[in-house]
């Protein structure tokens, strides 16, 4: 197996493509190792290209648009980690808009492991109640703020 060498940068422009294609709906999977681990919160994690394929058809079940806002993004990398910090907007299946700094949803961190040109991980982290419909377990979100 050969082990290519990557720069920093070609790191972050594969972490940067990935959120790309997903704001304009195209498949991101060819850049992700066969055998990569894929985390979403109240999902789990999936590994392997099967179960990452899943974990994004279901999420298509819940989220019908969104996008990054790219311009506002922060980056950290060290070594094969890229971890990306954003903002993000959106509408749900079930109609309802949000949008960071306006609804509680719509911030995020990715961090990415990315080596031989593949992303081998990728965990991302935010809150997945995209329509505010949690109220029963965080009675802060029915009183509004």
């Amino acid at each position: 197996m050969e082990i290519r060498t990557m720069t920093d940068e070609q790191r972050k422009a594969i972490a940067l493509d990935y959120l790309r294609r997903l704001d304009r709906g195209q498949s991101v999977f060819d850049l992700f190792d066969d055998h990569a681990e894929v985390f979403f919160p109240k999902w789990g994690i999936a590994t392997g290209r099967a179960a990452y394929e899943k974990l994004f058809m279901d999420l298509g079940a819940i989220v019908s648009k969104f996008k990054h806002d790219l311009a506002y993004l922060n980056v950290i990398q060290q070594g094969d980690t890229v971890v990306v910090e954003g903002t993000s907007y959106g509408t749900s299946k079930g109609g309802v808009d949000w949008r960071a700094g306006v609804t509680h949803a719509g911030r995020w961190c990715d961090v990415f492991e990315i080596r031989d040109f593949k992303i081998q991980r990728c965990f991302i982290y935010l809150d997945p109640d995209y329509e505010d419909a949690d109220t029963g377990r965080y009675p802060w979100l029915a009183g509004g703020r």
